[in-house]
Parts: structure tokens; C-alpha cells; sequence
């Protein structure tokens, strides 16, 4: 068991003399510990003569603290944390230039040059947000890919809502948001050859505990603490969203599409229904659209009654009075 778990467990004040007896470590290095946790987050009590105590938890962040609450097979079982870096998915398409193997996880409090969509940039501040990629090297076609943007995007709702209870939804095809707000972003980068992938990396932006966002941006980005009010585990929901991507992808590699998940992302896709707005190159039109088919492509129908597959890539989607 680790410091944290140590603590956690006892939940009173231990000495430092117990924990290096029971940990088999010097008294050096439990205070070397416990300034750690400090960094990571954790409000750890000293009290002299009665020893140290966990005071709080909820918002401790690093590596330890992911790893009390992931519960998968494979994924993350390798997991790099950073206190600050330039971009989690960067680092991971570094790594794998090395040889590193899939399942590899990378996770920062901080990235300094992080990117979403048609290169705009995605801040991640200190002490507030999740940044985190997924190293994957799949054996499918390069086409089916892109798919693998919207497994994420289930994760990520699905994570979201285990953690804080909040209705979170996805805007087709990836953006995950709540009462018509953005709350994650997700980037997929892929190195291939023309019929053979040599890695997927998919990076994920959560804004977690941010209490206010720039002016130019607060009318359509939010946070799950702005949601509800309180502050959430970014250890948690890291391990929660990690834990759903793994079962959801492991379901979609069975099949190579959206198959058999296609009926859970219409369930909380905000767009399914809806009256929309598509942004074609070719012009703009309205439509109804009916959820996604098994590719991942949204299905629309024209106000004339004919019927459309959108495809990502080539258009975007909006709600007929604003974002959603």
C-alpha cells in the first residue's frame, strides 16, 4: 500500500515512526512522501507528538492518486503524470517513435501547448482541468479510425457522469457538453501508411474545476464545477473515463464500428432529434437529425425529405439557435 492509501485507511493521526514501520522506510523519506501528496493536492495534517493525518483527498492529483481509483485491464497500467507539459498527446507520439506500448496513458496537470480541433488551442491552467492521451496501436484500416474519436467521446460523458452525477451529453460528433455548453474536447492523431496504422494517439481536454473561463469564450465552455457547484476528483474522473474508454473500445474493436454501441451514444447524444444547423462548404442548410449509423456518420433528413449520412471530417454541426 502507498502513503496515501496508508493514511486514507487509518483516517487519524499517525506517526511518522508507524508509517516508516509499516511502509519500510526511513523517517526521511515518509516526509519526502508527504510533501508529495502536499504537491499532488492532498491536505495532509501535521500535528507535533500525535504525527500526521489526511485531512482531504478529494481534489489530490498525480499518479498515485489515478492509480487508487483505475480499474481496467490493460489501459494505464503504464502511466506518465506531469505536473506540466507542453502536450500529453506530443509526448505520447514521441514515446512512440521509441517503441512504447499501446495502453500507454499520459496525464498533466498542466500543458502549455495544447490543441483541439483545426489547430485551435485548448489551455489547460494549473489545479484546475485534466489533460490526458491514450496510446493505441489497432489493427484495423486506417478509414475506421476516425471512429474511434466518438468511443472516446462516450467515455468521457460516461466517466463524467459516474464522478459528479451531471447530465453530460455529447454534440455529435465529439464535444462533450452540459445545458448547451462545452465541457471536453478530444483530438485523435493517427501515424499511418496508406493500409496499416502504426499508432492512434487521442487526447482528451477536461474542464474540470474551473470557476470562471476569458470573457470570449464563458458564453459557450463550462465546467463540471460551474455545473454542480462543487469540487470534483480529477484523479477519479481520469480513472472513471480511462475505465469506460477501455470497455467501450474493446467492444468496438470487436466489430470495427459503431455497431454495437451505436444505441448507447444516441441515448446521450444532445444532437439525436434535434433540429440542426450542418455547415457544409457547400452551403448551409437545416435538417432533423436521427442519431448515427454504424460508421458514426450522423443521419439528417432536408426539410425536401431526402436523407443524408454527414460525415465529420467534412462539415459541422450546430443547434438552429446557437452552439447546441
Amino acid at each position: 500500500m502507498d502513503l496515501l492509501g496508508f493514511l486514507k485507511e487509518k483516517n487519524d493521526f499517525v506517526s511518522g515512526q508507524e508509517i516508516a514501520d509499516a511502509m519500510g522506510i526511513s523517517r526521511n523519506a515518509v516526509w519526502k512522501q508527504i510533501e508529495r501528496l502536499r504537491r499532488e493536492g492532498a491536505e495532509v495534517e501535521a500535528v507535533t507528538g500525535r504525527g500526521y493525518r489526511l485531512k482531504d483527498f478529494e481534489d489530490a492529483f498525480g499518479e498515485k492518486t489515478i492509480r487508487m481509483n483505475l480499474d481496467t485491464k490493460w489501459l494505464g497500467k503504464e502511466l506518465l503524470f506531469f505536473d506540466s507539459i507542453d502536450s500529453t498527446n506530443d509526448e505520447l507520439k514521441r514515446r512512440a517513435e521509441k517503441g512504447a506500448p499501446e495502453g500507454l496513458v499520459a496525464v498533466a496537470d498542466i500543458q502549455t501547448k495544447g490543441k483541439g480541433r483545426r489547430g485551435r488551442g485548448w489551455e489547460t491552467p494549473a489545479g484546475e482541468n485534466i489533460a490526458m492521451s491514450y496510446l493505441l496501436r489497432p489493427d484495423f484500416a486506417p478509414e475506421t479510425a476516425p471512429m474511434m474519436t466518438l468511443v472516446m467521446a462516450m467515455a468521457a460523458a460516461k466517466g463524467i457522469r459516474e464522478v459528479s452525477g451531471l447530465e453530460a451529453g455529447i454534440k455529435w460528433p465529439n464535444d462533450i457538453v452540459i445545458n448547451g455548453k462545452k465541457l471536453v474536447g478530444i483530438l485523435t492523431e493517427m501515424i499511418s501508411e496508406p493500409d496499416y496504422i502504426h499508432e492512434v494517439v487521442i487526447g482528451t481536454g477536461i474542464n474540470v474545476n474551473n470557476k470562471s473561463f476569458p470573457e470570449e469564450i464563458s458564453k459557450t465552455a463550462t465546467s463540471m464545477y460551474l455545473e454542480g457547484g462543487r469540487i470534483y476528483s480529477r484523479a477519479k474522473t481520469v480513472a472513471y473515463i480511462t475505465g469506460a474508454f477501455e470497455r467501450y473500445y474493446e467492444t468496438f474493436c470487436e466489430t470495427k464500428d459503431m455497431s454495437r454501441l451505436r444505441d448507447d451514444y444516441d441515448r446521450i447524444c444532445v444532437n439525436n432529434e434535434a433540429e440542426v444547423r450542418i455547415l457544409d462548404p457547400k452551403g448551409e442548410y437545416k435538417a432533423k437529425a436521427h442519431g448515427i449509423n454504424d460508421r458514426g456518420e450522423l443521419i439528417v433528413t432536408r426539410r425536401d425529405g431526402s436523407t443524408e449520412e454527414i460525415y465529420a471530417g467534412e462539415v459541422s454541426v450546430r443547434g438552429i439557435y446557437g452552439y447546441v
